[in-house]
């Protein structure tokens, strides 16, 4: 209790911090400002009466901590063939949001089936996939072009090293 809890830049439900508080911790809150921006979206889409979609890897910490922000419908969607059977409560009111560590040409292709099946869906003004990640995927994706080896050094389930090795 007298040592301070540090939140991971990825994100945590809102659960957490309120059970922090209840049992009177210290902690800090280091969740990246792109991961509490599409926090904030997602509640703004839930107090419209939107079906929000977070478009990520299901289990990742990130996607968990911007689902357990939820106030109203959520789906975790990750491959273009589930948009095929997913269930909203009015398809003229669906929103999405995105881990901001996904691959930037993955995203294109669901975003380009969700568009198809939801035409109305509303969408960020601007992807919300992380610049530096967006950087990063361009980077190596060149780098790849002009060597015989390229070496992502990373965790197994760090979606920004697996996202790179798909590029490389």
């Amino acid at each position: 209790q007298d040592r301070p809890v540090v939140f991971s830049a990825h994100g945590v439900p809102k659960s957490v911090p309120a059970e922090a508080r209840a049992r009177e911790m210290v902690f800090v809150d280091a969740t990246c400002p792109l991961v509490s921006k599409v926090h904030r979206r997602m509640m703004r889409l839930h107090a419209m009466g939107y079906d929000v979609l977070v478009i990520g890897h299901k289990g990742h910490p990130e996607v968990e901590g911007t689902c357990g922000q939820a106030t109203g419908p959520v789906h975790v969607l990750s491959k273009p063939e589930e948009i095929a059977t997913l269930q909203v409560s009015d398809p003229t009111k669906v929103g999405y949001v995105t881990q901001t560590t996904l691959s930037v040409d993955d995203t294109a292709e669901l975003l380009k089936a969700l568009r198809l099946r939801y035409p109305l869906i509303a969408e960020p003004e601007r992807t919300d996939i992380c610049y530096a990640t967006t950087n990063r995927q361009a980077a190596v994706r060149q780098l790849a072009e002009t060597v015989d080896l390229v070496l992502i050094v990373g965790s197994k389930n760090s979606s920004n090293s697996n996202r790179l090795r798909q590029v490389a």
